[in-house]
């Protein structure tokens, strides 16, 4: 689950170019964790989009003015949902940038 977790967020930050919210290696996290996004127009229907569009459960937050998406990977999951996470992502951010 970690390595997972930790995959995603790599390829998250990769996509948004964002810096990591946590030191690698640190031992920050376990299997839940969040990756900052950009500033989306409207997280709240992105964060439906994710889940209506691909079936991708993950809260969208904002604080301090900043977005970030909130990751869980338990047992259950594989590489192919977080390939999902990834590629919902891809489309969504693109379609959403703020203009």
């Amino acid at each position: 689950c970690h390595a997972l977790l930790e995959q995603a967020l790599s390829r998250i930050n990769a996509l948004t170019g964002s810096p990591p919210v946590y030191p690698t290696g640190g031992g920050f996290f376990r299997q839940m964790a969040i990756a900052e996004l950009p500033r989306q127009p409207d997280l709240k229907r992105l964060k439906n989009r994710l889940y209506d569009e691909f079936r991708v459960e993950a809260p969208c937050i904002e604080w301090n003015g900043r977005h970030f998406i909130r990751i869980s990977v338990q047992g259950y999951n594989t590489q192919e949902d977080i390939n999902r996470l990834i590629s919902a992502l891809e489309r969504l951010l693109q379609v959403n940038q703020p203009v």
